[in-house]
């Protein structure tokens, strides 16, 4: 692997050179040989979850709508950054969703 002297980039091989983006090019001799390789491991499928909600935090909280006593709540910046966050609120009975401010 050689790297160009001008600006540090690595130096590809290309038409029985090494050149690199900034224009710098190297002549190889016929005894030289370069090639560039990428192995690529398998890696994990990505795994969709169809009831996201049973991962987020609860709380214990009175639902407006049915009067359960247990929310799941995400906490957002929704205003400018000098003010509070505001909380939202979902049942974890009805899926009723409200939101609090400070």
């Amino acid at each position: 692997m050689e790297f160009c002297p001008d600006c540090g980039t690595m130096l590809f091989p290309k038409d029985n050179k090494l050149t690199c983006r900034c224009g710098f090019e190297k002549g190889l001799s016929d005894a030289e040989t370069y090639s560039v390789e990428e192995k690529v491991e398998v890696k994990e499928t990505v795994k969709v979850v169809e009831d996201i909600d049973k991962f987020k935090p609860t709380t214990d909280i009175i639902c407006p709508k049915c009067s359960n006593k247990k929310a799941y709540y995400e906490i957002k910046q929704t205003r400018s950054a000098d003010e509070a966050e505001t909380r939202f609120f979902t049942c974890t009975k009805c899926k009723h969703t409200w939101r609090e401010y400070d």
